[in-house]
């Protein structure tokens, strides 16, 4: 259904620092920097590109948004949420851990990038 996301960024360098971090913890590559200077991440068939916004206006996070990354096991979360947090980002909402869902439990680790994006680890746990 998805092609790929994209997320705005203030600081190019800065980004790349955490999501290198981010992708690294979970066996994925550093991101390519483009010839408009966005970096692109792909890993396990999806694309993850950061920006700085087209229009030329900073960059800013969306209300009620989040990205989700599948994770494979609760361990991989983990990684993935303390890699995070040492590469500048902030733990939000509730620490990692199981929460009930509509479609059965899931275990959640939730971040905001450094520039406010909300970004949520996911391993759905089997009934």
């Amino acid at each position: 259904m998805f092609s790929h996301v994209m997320v705005g960024s203030n600081d190019i360098a800065r980004s790349k620092k955490f999501y290198d971090a981010l992708f690294a913890a979970v066996g994925g590559k550093a991101g390519t920097e483009d010839a408009k200077g966005r970096l692109i991440y792909a890993h396990n068939g999806g694309l993850l590109l950061v920006s700085k916004p087209i229009n030329g206006q900073p960059a800013s996070n969306a209300n009620g948004g989040t990205i989700g990354f599948k994770m494979d096991n609760p361990q991989m979360a983990d990684a993935w949420h303390k890699a995070g947090v040492a590469a500048g980002g902030q733990a939000i909402e509730d620490p990692p851990g199981i929460r009930q869902g509509g479609a059965g439990q899931l275990y959640l680790a939730y971040l905001r990038d450094p520039d406010g994006n909300k970004l949520c680890a996911l391993y759905r746990v089997p009934a």
